[in-house]
């Protein structure tokens, strides 16, 4: 099994250098991963950069390799982002493990109007916590040299707005259009899924209104856990990221 791990801090690296993470990740590589001095590990920023090495330090505290191999992996364009509205249970949450392990360059937390769960006051920040550790930690699962960005939660005013700036596809079992039957341009995407109960059709009027386009997976109607997964590895195919 492949060990991968984050260190935010590391700008560059050569080899022969000595890169290490500390703290709740290092405790984690020994104490649950059981990694001893010898064994290869890999060690990413998030920002693109990745070195792999033999672990010559495996201590709680500090877990440190020798590089022997430095990679820089560039930002794929265009960037895919996913729109989530916010659901009742874990089923956005779900959503954005997949999304992240499927290769989502952000995710965008949305308060549709037919959304359950609500991020309010002092939810606000702990919500964005807890999407942004998730996403961390999804990273690290699929070996990813890039760290999707957790974006400040949005009304439906905000992301109608949005669409301007960017191709915003809305996912919506109604649409004519079928996904996999579009064709790709340069513009960053931003793939728009609603909550259990769908998204109403003052928002989705608004949306198109603002240059949004409306698609569909299929003849079926995905739970919002699956739905966005589903169109990112439509997505992935189309762009020739797979």
């Amino acid at each position: 099994m492949a060990h991968f791990y984050l260190n935010e801090l590391v700008s560059t690296a050569t080899v022969g250098a000595r890169v290490s993470v500390d703290g709740p990740e290092a405790r984690h590589a020994v104490t649950v991963s059981r990694l001893a001095v010898g064994e290869t590990v890999s060690i990413g920023n998030g920002r693109g950069l990745v070195v792999s090495g033999p672990v010559v330090t495996a201590e709680h505290t500090e877990l440190a390799i020798e590089v022997a191999v430095v990679t820089e992996a560039p930002r794929v364009q265009p960037a895919i982002f996913l729109a989530q509205a916010l659901a009742k249970g874990d089923r956005d949450e779900l959503a954005v493990q997949a999304a992240t392990e499927l290769g989502i360059d952000g995710v965008i937390p949305w308060t549709a109007g037919r959304s359950i769960s609500r991020w309010e006051g002092a939810k606000v920040a702990k919500g964005h916590d807890r999407w942004t550790a998730i996403v961390r930690e999804a990273t690290k699962q699929s070996i990813r040299p890039w760290l999707p960005d957790v974006l400040d939660l949005v009304s439906t005013n905000q992301l109608s707005k949005l669409a301007a700036e960017v191709r915003m596809l809305v996912l919506e079992p109604t649409a004519q259009v079928a996904l996999s039957a579009l064709e790709p341009d340069d513009r960053d995407i931003v793939l728009v899924v609603g909550p259990e109960g769908g998204i109403a059709p003052n928002e989705l009027a608004a949306l198109t209104a603002a240059g949004a386009t409306l698609v569909r997976l299929g003849d079926t109607v995905l739970r919002t856990s699956t739905a966005g997964p589903a169109a990112i590895a439509v997505l992935n195919a189309k762009l020739g990221r797979w």
